[in-house]
């Protein structure tokens, strides 16, 4: 009998390394989703108010944040790749990655709470306060996002079961952040007595802590108790005794594979032009188009409507047309619409802040940006969930936990080399600390609006670039499954080659 995961003479794997191609409950895939809001807790607080809070509210210098929060990002290199590595190889009656989603939650909710609660005490020891615990909050959301990011790739084999699995992922994750957007708009930092712009409210931040890490906890719970049945018909391979040359030796062997690199440069790119969007947030709704309370909630409202648009929308594109090139032209598409209303403004053509017609044109282009990122995203992470197959029959190994580390890793670019480089571009636009909307200098938000759109731009067209660089599609995943599981390829109905 061959162990599993290992190879045949025949050059292919037993079937029970391989994952079941099947559709799944709505009830599985909700409680797999689920889980992913406790993340967008996480990116909505680092990425919108993390910088803000430190900068406008502390009053340490942007620059100096984005370096800091940046740094820790080294840190998230390393503990990342090891967390998918060992979640890879343990073993247990509750397999391979509930045991790290169920002990993730309580460290996560005790790191987000230190992290909005600094001492009061120097700008250098405020500094390595926010390193230290940001090195902590991202560990922790590390040990439950990438072995529940892995179970992707072993919930389904179908081509097409993965962009829906996806796409209910990225659904809650955006519903959990957008939802800690509006109660911090609405509630925690909104305006009150001494503070008619709630974002520059120290108490507001303590409440937003609690709500936040209560949440988080609580759907990362929820989600490992609503799979833990799933269990049984999850992939396994058996344990094997290996040295610590040769552990390393393996992993340089996984993320030797090209279509992973090439995605990976791909969430590099993109991820930094979303980290861009979410930490200037604040700064150009508030300074630039002049949003105040209930403005906000409207505003987090249209980003959910495109997020729903392409929950719809990415299953059946990513079903009828080639998954790499549809995710270029949504990254493509994306910012195009998103930086369209800047370029008219710096025009002179878009109407300014009070006039009846700008906020319902702001709120549709970002409806309709928002729908063509999140595709884009979602076609991407579809895509690195059949990288486990090429790995597979390449290595003999499934490694999920090592790729998702590594797009895990990608995703926090967002709150890592985002806020570094929106350090950079407050500074470059001269932006006041603890400046007042309204306040601020023309010529400054002009900069600032130019340096941002130019950055976005530049990001999302290098994303593009290297989705169309994948080096596979629907054809190739359908043979590699054969061959592992030793199933006949049947033919799905016509639809657009891969080019």
């Amino acid at each position: 009998m061959t162990a599993p995961g290992a190879v045949d003479a025949a050059g292919a794997t037993p079937a029970s390394s391989a994952p079941m191609v099947r559709r799944l409950s709505p009830g599985t895939m909700a409680s797999y989703g689920l889980g992913a809001a406790a993340y967008g807790v996480k990116d909505s607080g680092f990425g919108t108010f993390l910088l803000l809070f430190y900068n406008q509210v502390v009053g340490v210098p942007a620059a100096t944040v984005g370096f800091v929060v940046m740094c820790a990002l080294i840190v998230d290199a390393f503990v990342d790749p090891t967390i998918g590595f060992l979640s890879d190889r343990t073993r247990g009656r509750w397999g391979r990655r509930h045991p790290w989603m169920y002990g993730a939650a309580m460290p996560i909710m005790l790191g987000w709470l230190l992290l909005w609660n600094p001492p009061a005490a120097s700008h250098q020891m405020v500094l390595g306060w926010l390193f230290v615990v940001a090195v902590i909050v991202r560990s922790a959301v590390s040990a439950y996002e990438v072995p529940s990011q892995a179970l992707a790739a072993e919930l389904s084999g179908d081509y097409d079961e993965r962009t829906r699995i996806m796409a209910y992922r990225y659904l809650f994750g955006w519903a959990g952040g957008l939802l800690m957007l509006v109660s911090a708009y609405m509630y925690f930092l909104a305006p009150a007595p001494g503070y008619p712009n709630g974002l520059l409210n120290p108490a507001g931040y303590r409440g937003f802590a609690i709500a936040g890490a209560i949440m988080m906890g609580l759907t990362i719970v929820v989600s490992a108790l609503g799979t833990h049945k799933e269990i049984p018909y999850l992939p396994k391979q058996a344990h094997r005794a290996q040295s610590l040359k040769e552990s390393f030796a393996e992993i340089a062997e996984t993320v030797k594979n090209r279509a992973f690199a090439i995605l990976m440069l791909a969430g590099v790119c993109a991820y930094t032009g979303q980290g861009l969007v979410y930490a200037l947030s604040n700064y150009l709704y508030s300074f630039v188009w002049g949003f105040r309370g209930a403005t906000f909630v409207y505003f987090s409202m249209s980003l959910f409507a495109g997020v729903m648009v392409a929950f719809i929308a990415a299953p059946k594109i990513g079903a009828r047309l080639a998954k790499p090139r549809a995710a270029a032209v949504a990254a493509l598409l994306s910012v195009t619409l998103g930086t369209t209303p800047y370029w008219l403004r710096l025009a002179g053509v878009f109407p300014t802040v009070g006039e009846p017609a700008m906020l319902p044109l702001l709120f549709a282009f970002a409806t309709a940006g928002t729908a063509c990122g999140v595709t884009a995203y979602i076609l991407g992470a579809s895509m690195l969930a059949d990288v486990v197959e090429d790995s597979e029959v390449r290595t003999g190994r499934r490694s999920e936990g090592m790729f998702f580390a590594g797009g895990f890793f990608v995703q926090k670019c967002t709150s890592g080399i985002g806020i570094f480089v929106c350090g950079l571009i407050l500074a470059a636009a001269g932006f006041p600390e603890k400046a007042v909307p309204g306040q601020v200098a023309p010529a400054v938000l002009d900069r600032l609006t130019l340096i941002y759109a130019c950055c976005y731009v530049a990001f999302n067209v290098l994303a593009a670039f290297f989705y169309t660089r994948f080096p596979f599609g629907r054809r190739e995943h359908e043979l590699r499954m054969a061959k592992l599981t030793g199933a006949p390829v049947i033919d799905s109905a016509p639809r657009e080659p891969f080019a």
